[in-house]
């Protein structure tokens, strides 16, 4: 092993492999298997791979008639290093390392279907102005018995007994499942991802870990998507199976990805913060970007056919365009506490979102509204549930046509990631349209 790759895995000497990987469109992490000896190709950006790998379906497979597969004959691409040191995977049988790469077109330009590269491109724009946004993300996630063939809770790993009932900050939750919370937690070290708090969420089995505070949102995607592929594992190695699917049970919570993120100006000081409840001006326009964009950009927050059974009115997830002061029944949240920490909560995405377009999304409307110096409604009050708002899309269908159609989607995302978006999204609705499911087939085989 060379002295480059011991620094960066901090004198591990038992490595053996490194995976080298890209995150696609879906936040699924594709790439290639390396002996550690060829970690050099890695960070020199010899590895190439085909473009086309960043827009693949859920499943993996080339998106019909995509100009990336037929028109230019599956080109490769570049994987460049992204600079972040390699980290420990502790849950393969063998100790291996991790290598984050992101693509550049044959040039060296970068290839802007990544959907790194869009959230950089974002973060490249508030630069300009003199910003630095500060990122922190709450992932919910589901533990699930691996061996029913529907979705069924965990045995607890104290008294054998199955799950039950919602478990809303159960301290008794959180200690049955202690011994992999702790290994969750050593591999979030290992990998310098900055774990926070962990609770016990609403449903059977369901846990929320908070990441705490960067002044870097290309960092925090990165922590967010090597989270929940570290917990994947983690789980499977104690004998279970994690989920970040944002309803795996209709009758329970769905999991979310709450983002916060506040404002840094030159001097490093919270430009959201008046020294007040309300915040600046700035705050207000960020704000009145979030909610004119918000629906265009449904399809980002709510990505797949799962993901719209998580939005529904009254189900503790936001279904409808609105603000409020220490409102959870809004989409957007301005949180209470101390002035100095004001701040933005984003609550729309659910967990099987992207990462990096999710915040992209979110900081590319708030720069809109920065920019044109837009004004929000005012906030509501009470439970957004009731009132007669603007709701975001009811199905999946309308959320590609809103972000096909979005006018302000070419001003966050390249004509071309929106493309392949679009594409990848109707590809895998068309798989589903075509699916009859076994419940659908008894409901109405004798009854219509």
């Amino acid at each position: 092993m060379t002295s480059r790759v011991k620094h960066d895995l901090e004198n591990e000497t038992d490595v053996e492999t490194v995976f080298a990987c890209i995150c696609d469109l879906n936040g699924v992490m594709r790439g290639k298997r390396l002996p550690i000896e060829h970690v050099d190709k890695v960070k020199n950006g010899s590895l190439r791979m085909p473009l086309s790998l960043l827009g693949m379906d859920i499943w993996g497979e080339d998106i019909e008639g995509s100009e990336l597969v037929f028109d230019t004959g599956d080109a490769d691409g570049i994987g460049d290093f992204t600079g972040r040191p390699l980290s420990l995977i502790s849950w393969t049988s063998r100790p291996a390392a991790f290598a984050q790469l992101w693509m550049a077109n044959e040039d060296g330009t970068p290839f802007m279907g990544d959907p790194r590269r869009a959230l950089a491109s974002v973060c490249d724009r508030f630069k300009a102005l003199g910003l630095t946004p500060v990122v922190a993300t709450e992932l919910e996630f589901y533990i699930v018995d691996p061996s029913e063939a529907t979705p069924q809770p965990p045995c607890s790993p104290v008294t054998g007994k199955r799950l039950d009932s919602d478990g809303a900050l159960s301290l008794d939750e959180l200690q049955h499942f202690d011994e992999l919370l702790n290994e969750i937690y050593d591999a979030c070290r290992a990998q310098n991802i900055p774990a926070d708090t962990a609770i016990s969420e609403n449903g059977a089995g369901q846990f929320e870990i908070n990441m705490m505070h960067v002044d870097d949102p290309l960092r925090a995607a990165d922590d967010a998507v090597l989270f929940k592929r570290l917990v994947r594992g983690i789980t499977r190695k104690h004998g279970f199976a994690a989920t970040f699917m944002a309803k795996p049970y209709g009758d329970r919570a769905g999991s979310g990805m709450h983002v916060h993120f506040s404002l840094q100006d030159k001097d490093g000081n919270n430009a959201f913060d008046n020294g007040g409840e309300e915040g600046t001006p700035l705050l207000r326009h960020a704000v009145a970007g979030l909610l004119r964009t918000m629906q265009e950009n449904a399809l980002v927050f709510a990505p797949h056919e799962n993901s719209f059974r998580r939005l529904l009115p009254g189900s503790h997830a936001p279904s409808s365009v609105a603000w409020g002061y220490e409102n959870r029944t809004a989409a957007i949240r301005i949180p209470g506490g101390h002035h100095k920490a004001r701040r933005i909560e984003h609550r729309v995405a659910g967990a099987d979102a992207n990462p990096y377009l999710v915040l992209a999304s979110i900081l590319g409307g708030a720069l809109l509204g920065i920019e044109g110096e837009w004004q929000p409604p005012e906030p509501i009050e009470g439970d957004a549930y009731s009132l007669d708002l603007d709701h975001l899309s009811l199905d999946w269908a309308s959320a590609i046509d809103a972000f096909a159609r979005g006018p302000h989607i070419e001003q966050i995302y390249s004509k071309r990631l929106k493309r392949m978006f679009v594409q990848c999204k109707q590809q895998e609705l068309r798989r589903f349209t075509r699916h009859v499911t076994d419940f659908e087939f008894h409901s109405y085989l004798e009854a219509v």
